[in-house]
């Protein structure tokens, strides 16, 4: 198994972070199999393009929230790291307690 689950939706509280609130949050490391996707498809040109990552952060988006690790954005990167046989994923990790930012 890849991931823990595979989610529709975003379960937890919006968090209103933008682009550059997320680049203040350093990259960590983060197993696949404790993530908990937010999307059940892909867009297969997205994962194999070879300039993904080009007009995005680098890094995936983690929302920590009620114990659980939500991939809300990366998840081609994270799937492209399954196929390279990697364990994890380097992704800036935002937490969320208790329904508050």
């Amino acid at each position: 198994m890849i991931f823990k689950r595979v989610g529709d939706g975003q379960p937890y509280p919006v968090h209103g972070l933008s682009q550059s609130e997320w680049a203040k949050l350093p990259p960590q490391q983060v197993r696949l199999d404790d993530l908990v996707t937010i999307k059940d498809s892909l867009d297969l040109n997205t994962l194999l393009a070879q300039d993904s990552t080009y007009f995005g952060d680098l890094f995936a988006h983690v929302v920590r929230w009620r114990g659980e690790l939500y991939l809300e954005d990366g998840l081609h990167r994270a799937l492209r790291a399954a196929l390279q046989q990697r364990l994890v994923l380097h992704a800036r990790v935002f937490s969320i307690k208790d329904g508050k930012t």
